[in-house]
């Protein structure tokens, strides 16, 4: 991650603790990020809330063995990330409103629930962020979308969006496009790593080894993400500066371009959004 400022949050409540939210969780922990009042976490497991509270800061409670762990974790947290499975939402959120702090922000990580849900389901005091990480949180390098509710401020994106900050780079759009967002950070990752398997699949029957291949292929990704973060031009042009005109690379991107992998692309992410709009709608 780069250097940053000291940032300060204030006591935080993370709601579910799968691999997001323990990512996410586990930017908080890096030097120079202070949460007063601590990190608090639920998960059903005993046995993984155990884990959760061996985590410098944080306090975890297991649903499985208190009833109450949800509401418990709440209280006195001004930032409350939902991060359970989208169908558990409703009933996690009846279960915590009366719970909440009044001036509380609750974010959420759930796939595919509106804001117009949780506001419906919270007091009018609280706030709602809706968020779409992605999974190079694990590794401080999120791209995350952040769109606000109808009642929060300001100040209460700018809180959402210094969380997610912790773990990456952080984007403010509006409700409307966070489904669009998911299918191109949200989804990208899968997409990156699908064209590695592919291509490390035809260095392979080139006839280089498996492990020959993997350094190739990763290392050749790691490298162009590499050069295009420290540059100061755009993907277009690094592409063209690899390209010699009537080279070997030229003749390998026509194939990629008769091939019409734009629209490939094109129909990909417009899949994806559509089954994203089908999730929102229950289906």
């Amino acid at each position: 991650m780069p250097d940053r400022q000291p940032v300060k949050l204030p006591a935080i409540a993370f709601l579910g603790a799968g691999s997001m939210a323990r990512a996410v969780l586990t930017g908080l922990l890096q030097p120079g990020i202070e949460v007063e009042g601590g990190i608090r976490a639920t998960n059903r497991s005993a046995a993984n809330a155990a884990s959760l509270s061996e985590l410098d800061g944080v306090t975890a409670y297991a649903t499985e063995t208190d009833a109450a762990a949800n509401r418990t974790a709440v209280a006195g947290a001004k930032l409350v990330v939902v991060a359970v499975k989208p169908a558990m939402v409703p009933d996690l959120l009846r279960e915590i409103a009366d719970a909440l702090e009044p001036d509380a922000v609750v974010v959420s990580v759930a796939a595919g629930v509106t804001v117009a849900t949780f506001e419906s389901l919270l007091p009018s005091s609280i706030a709602v962020i809706r968020s779409m990480p992605n999974t190079p949180a694990l590794v401080g390098r999120a791209v995350t979308g952040v769109a606000p509710g109808t009642r929060s401020s300001d100040d209460d994106l700018a809180l959402a969006v210094t969380l997610f900050e912790t773990v990456g780079d952080v984007i403010v759009v509006p409700e409307e496009q966070i489904d669009a967002l998911s299918t191109i950070s949200g989804s990208g990752p899968a997409y990156v790593f699908y064209l590695i398997e592919q291509l490390t699949a035809a260095a392979v029957a080139k006839g280089f080894t498996p492990e020959q291949a993997a350094l190739m292929v990763q290392g050749t990704f790691r490298g162009a993400s590499e050069l295009l973060a420290a540059s100061d031009v755009d993907p277009t042009e690094l592409r063209r500066r690899v390209t010699s005109p009537k080279g070997t690379t030229e003749r390998a991107v026509a194939v990629l371009e008769a091939a019409g992998l734009q629209g490939v692309f094109d129909e990909a992410t417009d899949a994806a959004l559509a089954r994203a709009r089908e999730l929102a709608a229950g289906a």
